[in-house]
């Protein structure tokens, strides 16, 4: 019985991150469904979280002097995250693989992957 509700919790999480589209925190995941399963938890969720990202049904996501975020692209990909706004948003560019080759001769030591998080004013806040 616990097997199950904890794959409906997952589920309903899991569906809440691709839901919100926002590379939401665990905070806000949880007020997110909160309304519609007034029983859950915040340890819950955040568990969970990390669950789905170790199983890479999401991508977990550490941003500098911020929260941890969790993304429903799971595929590699840049973020760009504003200076005023906080607002953290994905860049469709082609991953670089050439990176990883070069940090790995350069520096004798094995990239598996980086990321990258392009920091500056997004187009509403430069706008307004």
């Amino acid at each position: 019985m616990n097997n199950t509700r904890n794959t409906i919790q997952k589920q309903v999480i899991l569906n809440a991150v691709r839901e919100l589209k926002n590379h939401p925190t665990s905070e806000e995941v949880y007020n997110y469904i909160k309304p519609n399963f007034p029983s859950i938890s915040l340890g819950t969720v955040y568990r969970n979280l990390n669950l789905l990202s170790e199983t890479k049904e999401i991508q977990k996501l550490s941003v500098i002097d911020d929260a941890v975020r969790f993304d429903h692209i799971t595929n590699e990909h840049y973020h760009f995250q504003c200076s005023k706004c906080k607002k953290l948003l994905d860049i469709p560019m082609e991953y670089q693989k050439k990176l990883d080759e070069l940090v790995s001769k350069e520096y004798d030591v094995e990239v598996l992957k980086h990321d990258i998080v392009f920091t500056g004013i997004c187009k509403k806040c430069k706008n307004s």
